[in-house]
């Protein structure tokens, strides 16, 4: 089955013969429980956001190491990752020019910023590939697969999609879901909504592909760690039920108009902040409602504690609105 609409618009394509209600993906449930006001800023009013050096890093870093499997496994070497780099860049600026602004010495209203220079940024992007080599001999790997898309519908017709890194399938057919980070671990207080997106990924496949729910790997480029976690069923539906619990608290704030803004860390860097009334601004007015219900839900309970702020070592997330994760 497969819905290819923006990854949480409300959508009305029947899959598998079944009306979909809407489509949820990992990262825009994080950007909702980290700000309300935020998911509403990229997803309801669909603002655009210049590139970063962050984000960008995450979707070079991710192209060589997806290619990077193309070769032999012999070949798999820190050098041929780092020949693997320039002709991505290259075809990057190519693909999306845009992306070579964010190294410009002025905005566009002229004033001067504290912009990156083009060869640092590469240096650090050709560091964090080789802090890869230190967590994993990718010659002794053969994916099963790369990149490849997750969906399954709920029975609640919330479909839940994204795309995976890397799926590994041992001999005995043990599966394993693999996501990379170019930013640092998060902290011990932020492990927990590091894995939701994995959970995610790994509801999406024991519910389409049945076994046993698969491992989950977070590698972090950013300073070299591994987070590794086997969830069990009980872990999986409580992830749906947080799954559903966060729509239900989204479809209420589509309702009602309501997205509050949530101060943290991660406001550092907004590409909002200048619109946010939690930092002086004034939002842009609403556009008009997709499709609402005919009478506002009070969002259910949530059956954990609500999530604490994305963390802010966290560069780049994995799914169909961004591979830089």
């Amino acid at each position: 089955m497969s819905v290819q609409e923006a990854p949480t618009e409300r959508v009305g394509t029947p899959v598998d013969g079944v009306e979909v209600l809407a489509a949820l993906s990992p990262s825009r449930a994080a950007d909702f429980t980290s700000c309300p006001l935020l998911y509403r800023f990229r997803t309801v009013d669909g603002l655009p956001e210049p590139p970063s050096p962050e984000a960008t890093r995450g979707t070079l870093v991710h192209t060589v190491l997806e290619r990077l499997f193309d070769l032999p496994a012999d070949e798999r070497t820190p050098e041929a990752a780092d020949a693997l780099l320039a002709p991505a860049w290259e075809e990057l600026l190519v693909r999306s020019p845009e992306t070579g602004l964010m190294f410009a010495e002025h905005d566009e209203a002229g004033e001067p910023r504290d912009a990156p220079e083009v060869a640092d940024w590469l240096a650090s992007c050709h560091e964090v590939l080789g802090r890869y080599f230190d967590l994993e001999d990718p010659r002794r790997l053969e994916p099963a697969e790369r990149e490849v898309y997750v969906e399954t519908l709920l029975e609640s017709r919330l479909l839940l999609r994204g795309f995976v890194d890397r799926l590994d399938v041992a001999p005995d057919g043990a599966v394993r879901v693999v996501d990379y980070k170019t930013g640092k671990s998060p902290g011990e207080r932020y492990e927990r909504d590091a894995l939701f997106q994995l959970k995610f990924y790994a509801l999406a496949l024991w519910r389409t592909r049945g076994g046993p729910p698969p491992a989950l790997r977070l590698v972090y480029l950013g300073n070299g760690e591994l987070l590794t976690y086997q969830p069990d069923e009980a872990d999986l539906l409580a992830t749906e039920r947080r799954v559903e619990a966060v729509w239900r608290a989204i479809t209420y704030a589509e309702q009602t108009g309501d997205w509050q803004p949530r101060r943290s860390s991660r406001c550092g860097w907004c590409a909002h902040r200048a619109i946010c009334p939690a930092w002086g601004g004034t939002p842009p007015p609403l556009p008009e409602a997709r499709s609402s219900a005919a009478d506002p839900l009070p969002p259910a309970q949530p059956a954990e504690p609500p999530a604490p702020p994305v963390s802010a070592s966290s560069e780049s997330t994995s799914d169909s609105e961004s591979s830089a994760s």
